[in-house]
């Protein structure tokens, strides 16, 4: 073998630390969670010409906040440890901004009936059971895709490296 051919990519990039891409991406998840929510807040109690569509207009900011709190699912959907890390990271950030949006806006916590730690909890409960979900639903596919039964030769093997 040749030693002053170059390495194969996967030797030169071994030592290279792996991505932080879910961090980011929860990062970045939380923090728009957050000024949607300010947004939503900022309107529905400062712009009294909308009052007349209130339906249409909190169906919105709804729809809205939960096409963000399904980003981090659908983005690492078959990485259950990343879904949930990424989405924690994101709801922390969210609970984090819940709470001083409860500073400024006296009776938030009563009108939604929820304290930011009932907030926090029930978004941990809904990303673990996702990650659960998507952990078994692996599970499944891998249990379909390759055969579940023993190798005949597992005995005669496991004695040889016995010896």
């Amino acid at each position: 073998m040749n030693e002053d051919a170059p390495q194969a990519p996967a030797r030169r990039l071994a030592h290279v630390p792996p991505s932080h891409a879910f961090l980011k991406f929860g990062l970045y998840t939380g923090l728009a969670m957050v000024a949607e929510t300010v947004i939503a807040l900022v309107v529905i109690n400062r712009v009294p010409a909308l009052e007349r569509y209130a339906l249409a207009r909190n169906s919105f900011f709804i729809a809205c906040f939960f096409v963000l709190m399904v980003a981090p699912v659908c983005r690492f959907l078959r990485q259950p440890v990343r879904m949930f890390s990424s989405a924690m990271v994101a709801w922390a950030i969210f609970v984090s901004g819940y709470e001083l949006a409860g500073l400024y806006f006296d009776r938030l916590f009563d009108a939604l009936h929820r304290g930011p730690i009932v907030v926090l909890v029930e978004g941990a409960v809904l990303y673990g059971i996702a990650a659960v979900g998507s952990w078994v639903a692996k599970m499944i596919v891998h249990a379909c895709r390759y055969s579940i039964q023993p190798d005949r030769h597992a005995p005669r093997a496991a004695a040889r490296h016995a010896r």
